[in-house]
């Protein structure tokens, strides 16, 4: 197949794949915060959340995007439920109103830091302003929506709750043209271990670290690494993506949802701390 006939496009999310857990917290009374809902992984992890009964509450600034998954939600007539706030993770006046928004809705155990971007430019070639860009969105939204997330968790009669953040094979290690990318996911690492640090055992601090995941994000990364790299979109994905992957086929973002859903539940509560890495043998592997 040529580069003309390849093509990638993310998955339509399916009931069948999601993982639904018991769970005596999995209860509409209980909610979920999820960044970057209007899309990809955070739009799977919204409505896997919601499939397991939670009552799950979406941020994003794409409205548009936000009511797709609002109608995802109500077409799969899931046992939770999903609301939404648009709201602009770079200004902390609407992250703070983002949390009061979801405290309406019943009580907050659950935060997902999901949203994210991507930018792909040498160091030398890199503007400041996007690399400001991504670590307000990607670090400081993390760091500031925890803040204000953590005393809801500590107020319920157990104190039970779990953030769980967004985080990457690009976590672990680093490769070439996404600096900022990863030096924020580097980043999250330590906020993860804070906040179980903090969370006196019932609060907890996890991380997911994926491979490379079929999202529209990813989709425009191919074709801005392909231009970067002057090599074709076929090439990025076999050769730069998965070429030292065992697992050869990219995670589709319900994959990635199904793993907050564990981490969230009372099967992850020895998970403190510590990062989910889901990555067919990209990091730990080796020719």
């Amino acid at each position: 197949m040529s580069d003309e006939e390849f093509e990638l496009t993310a998955p339509e999310l399916t009931p069948d794949d999601f993982l639904v857990l018991p769970d005596d917290r999995y209860t509409t009374d209980n909610v979920a915060l999820v960044t970057g809902a209007a899309s990809g992984i955070g739009q799977a992890t919204a409505v896997v959340l919601a499939a397991n009964g939670l009552t799950v509450v979406g941020t994003d600034m794409d409205e548009e995007g936000l009511a797709e998954t609002a109608a995802i939600a109500e077409d799969f007539d899931l046992p939770g439920s999903f609301t939404h706030v648009v709201g602009n993770l770079t200004d902390d006046g609407d992250i703070e109103r983002i949390v009061d928004s979801a405290a309406e809705e019943g009580t907050v155990r659950y935060l997902a830091n999901i949203a994210g971007l991507q930018h792909i430019a040498s160091i030398p070639e890199f503007p400041p302003e996007k690399y400001d860009l991504l670590h307000d969105v990607m670090l400081r939204a993390p760091f500031m929506l925890s803040k204000h997330v953590m005393p809801h968790i500590r107020a319920t009669g157990d104190g039970v709750g779990a953030i769980g953040n967004m985080s990457s094979i690009h976590g672990q290690y680093a490769t070439k043209d996404k600096a900022a990318y990863i030096t924020m996911k580097h980043g999250l690492t330590g906020l993860t271990r804070s906040i179980a640090a903090e969370g006196e055992g019932t609060l907890r601090g996890f991380s997911v670290s994926a491979g490379y995941v079929l999202t529209p994000l990813m989709v425009n990364q191919i074709e801005d690494t392909a231009r970067e790299r002057g090599i074709g979109e076929r090439e990025v994905v076999e050769d730069v993506m998965l070429g030292q992957a065992r697992t050869k086929t990219m995670m589709e973002p319900v994959e990635v949802a199904n793993l907050f859903a564990f981490g969230f539940s009372a099967f992850g509560r020895h998970l403190n701390g510590a990062d989910l890495l889901w990555d067919g043998g990209y990091v730990h592997t080796y020719d």
